[in-house]
């Protein structure tokens, strides 16, 4: 008997110190699931490769050798490659908001050679907010019943489409 009971003292005087071990881990666990997720989106840009573009020495060959294919290019005017690199960090359940931004344009001429190599960033980002759920639209704001039983009388009296003089 004194045997169970001396276990059982032994085992109380424990018990405080994993019970702090288990609520030190539980907290980490809980803490972990609130860090910000980072993210890259678009080009992963290398500040070593973008700043070897030189105007005047490269051209597209050696620009697609160096920093590879384009995020997208210019369809009028000179033609521009435009290298668009984002990070991104969001707390769970919540929308991502963007750190850092930037954009390489690789501007080249008539022959393909680089002409200017211009970088911009955060500063050129336009934030925009939408003007609320509905999109805006032409004509005039119907019911859902006048769309459901707007047709009725509408059906053979030759004002449907296509009626035209003469009816059908």
């Amino acid at each position: 008997m004194y045997g169970v009971n001396a276990a059982y003292a032994a085992s109380r005087k424990l018990s405080p110190a994993i019970v702090r071990a288990a609520t030190v881990a539980l907290v980490a666990i809980g803490l972990s699931g609130c860090s910000s997720i980072r993210e890259n989106r678009g080009y992963v840009a290398d500040q070593v490769l973008t700043s070897a573009i030189q105007p005047g020495v490269d051209n597209r060959q050696s620009v697609t050798a160096t920093l590879g294919r384009p995020s997208f290019t210019s369809q009028y005017g000179d033609k521009t490659w435009y290298y668009v690199s984002s990070t991104t960090g969001r707390k769970p359940f919540v929308r991502p908001r963007i750190d850092t931004h930037s954009v390489l344009a690789v501007e080249f001429d008539a022959a393909g050679n680089v002409v200017a190599a211009n970088r911009s960033g955060m500063e050129k980002v336009v934030f925009l907010s939408p003007d609320g759920d509905v999109t805006p639209t032409l004509g005039r704001e119907r019911s859902f019943l006048e769309d459901l039983f707007g047709n009725i009388g509408t059906v053979g009296s030759g004002q449907g489409p296509g009626a035209g003089p003469g009816g059908r």
